[in-house]
């Protein structure tokens, strides 16, 4: 799958990819974000990589990589907890640090929500953003997503607990 728009392309991961989701899965900088306790193995990633051909609809979830116009791959996006029958998904975006402000998350956005809604037909895509996570807040409202609910004190940091704030789009 190539997904394309004028800045960015989004593919479907290769084996190839191992290294650079490893570098990115094991940087404790996004563990808040993506929630993630302890580092991935390269054994664990690569048994996920191998489950990476099975449809949407069989693993519930889709992650792409973000390729900028000289196929440098800069980031990763994700679709999870695909509910086909209330047509819905969650998504989540992240870009390597030496590529963000460019606008890159937002167009790789705007694609997928595309697919999501036209190839997918689904009703709904959510996000689920920390409170203090300004350039996602940012980026999601300036995309049309409507912020629905607070979880007050729903993610453990390092420096105590902070918010998760629920934002949806809709298709109407």
């Amino acid at each position: 799958m190539l997904l394309v728009g004028h800045k960015v392309a989004l593919r479907a991961l290769e084996p190839s990819d191992l290294d650079l989701i490893y570098s990115w899965e094991n940087n404790p900088e996004v563990w808040e974000v993506s929630h993630t306790l302890v580092p991935f193995s390269k054994f664990v990633l690569m048994q996920y990589l191998k489950t990476q051909h099975l449809d949407i609809y069989t693993s519930k979830q889709l992650r792409l990589v973000i390729e900028n116009k000289n196929s440098d791959s800069i980031g990763l996006i994700d679709l999870f907890e695909f509910e086909p029958k209330h047509k819905r998904v969650g998504v989540g975006v992240l870009v390597d640090e030496k590529s963000r402000g460019k606008g890159y998350a937002r167009e790789a956005l705007s694609i997928l929500e595309e697919y999501c809604f036209k190839h997918l037909d689904l009703k709904q895509i959510y996000a689920n953003i920390g409170s203090k996570n300004k350039v996602s807040l940012q980026l999601f409202e300036g995309l049309g997503y409507q912020k629905v609910g607070v979880k007050k004190d729903w993610i453990k940091t390092t420096n105590g607990f902070e918010d998760e704030i629920l934002y949806q789009k809709i298709k109407h």
